[in-house]
């Protein structure tokens, strides 16, 4: 992020990265995403949402939110769930279509 910094967002108003909490904004990470892993189209089929794949949404009041697509599914369905943190500290459950998704990315290989 140092050497690329006026690619990322604004938003903060800083002059310089901040090593505190750029890894954890997730506008941040989508930048990242978007420059350095593969973007995928965002769709409604479940089967396109790989484990490890990376997913943003947009949560009420414009909240951006991330999340990690687990290799575990929901209960009678081919839905996979997703490994987040809201607030509450880490948890996998049922939340890929509960928001509209933004980006759908993954890293690596």
């Amino acid at each position: 992020m140092s050497k690329s910094f006026k690619s990322y967002p604004a938003t903060w108003g800083l002059k310089a990265p901040d090593s505190n909490i750029d890894h954890r904004r997730v506008p941040n990470l989508e930048v990242f995403l978007a420059r350095h892993g593969t973007t995928f189209a965002v769709n409604s089929s479940p089967a396109n949402y790989l484990a490890g794949n990376l997913v943003t949404w947009r949560l009420p009041g414009n909240l951006p939110h991330i999340g990690i697509v687990s290799d575990q599914f929901v209960p009678g369905s081919q839905r996979p769930k997703i490994i987040h943190n809201i607030g509450a500290g880490p948890v996998e459950d049922d939340i890929l279509f509960s928001y509209p998704i933004s980006r759908h990315y993954r890293y690596g290989k």
